[in-house]
């Protein structure tokens, strides 16, 4: 199953990134000619650098899903309300997530204008597009980080708790050196996710700026789309995807690696 689910898709990619193929004429081998294309391409410069800002501003998703976790496992009145608000953006499809930031940036008439006094054209400038959709995606993105350590917090033990505070530790001494060593693997997970979810953000792109304006906005996901679906070209799409993996691979690599050595 892992060889025709995962390797087999993998190695055919690879192999797809050699060739020139529209995807209904003979594929011709190219050699290394679509990567080297890719690296003459300004796009794809644009491109990496907007999943870069993806990746650092993504991060923020892990601690303050922590943050929400810790304020929702409490046992008070009322938090299983307060609890279904926070998992409502968890539910929502990314079209529905972009409509609703599109709406919000709107200079015209939305609320973002409303609070500011005047219209911001936050997805029409090339400076600040980028942003505003990562801020829409982190909405949704913290959410499942909540959800992930709300579900760690269930297996913390509570005696190694109740003996830490025995010793005098509160607050962040408590969390920091009790708390958060138990949640290492769902730390690792929420790390994961939120880097997959970085590189291969697609949908909020599509529907709230095409990749634009003048691509300003693109990612490597985006564009890998644009070049398959729009011109064709699924041979120097193959190759962006490629890329995508390996910068995806060697992320989660570099993470394990830390994770194991600290546990270590």
């Amino acid at each position: 199953m892992v060889a025709v689910y995962v390797i087999w898709p993998i190695l055919s990619t690879l192999w797809l990134s050699l060739c020139n193929w529209d995807g209904m004429t003979e594929r011709t081998f190219v050699g290394l000619a679509n990567y080297v294309e890719l690296l003459h391409a300004p796009t794809f410069y644009t491109a990496l650098r907007n999943n870069v800002i993806w990746l650092a501003l993504f991060m923020l998703a892990p601690p303050l899903g922590l943050g929400l976790a810790l304020y929702l496992n409490q046992a008070v009145a009322g938090i299983r309300l307060v609890k279904s608000l926070f998992f409502a953006p968890f539910v929502l499809s990314g079209v529905v997530v972009g409509l609703i930031f599109s709406w919000f940036y709107d200079p015209t008439f939305g609320l973002l204008a409303l609070i500011a006094g005047h219209g911001i054209p936050v997805l029409g400038d090339a400076r600040y597009a980028t942003f505003g959709i990562v801020f829409a995606a982190l909405w949704p993105q913290t959410a499942y980080c909540m959800i992930l350590y709300l579900t760690g917090l269930t297996s913390v033990n509570p005696e190694q708790i109740e003996a830490a505070r025995m010793e005098g530790a509160r607050g962040f001494a408590l969390l920091w050196h009790v708390v958060l060593p138990q949640l290492r693997p769902t730390t690792f997970m929420a790390i994961v996710v939120t880097v997959i979810g970085a590189l291969r953000s697609f949908d909020l792109i599509s529907v709230m700026t095409g990749g634009g304006p003048f691509e300003s906005s693109t990612v490597l996901a985006y564009y890998m789309y644009d070049q398959a679906i729009k011109y064709y070209r699924l041979g120097y799409s193959a190759s962006i995807a490629v890329v995508l993996f390996a910068i995806m691979l060697v992320y989660i690599v570099f993470q394990l690696r830390r994770m194991l050595r600290n546990e270590q």
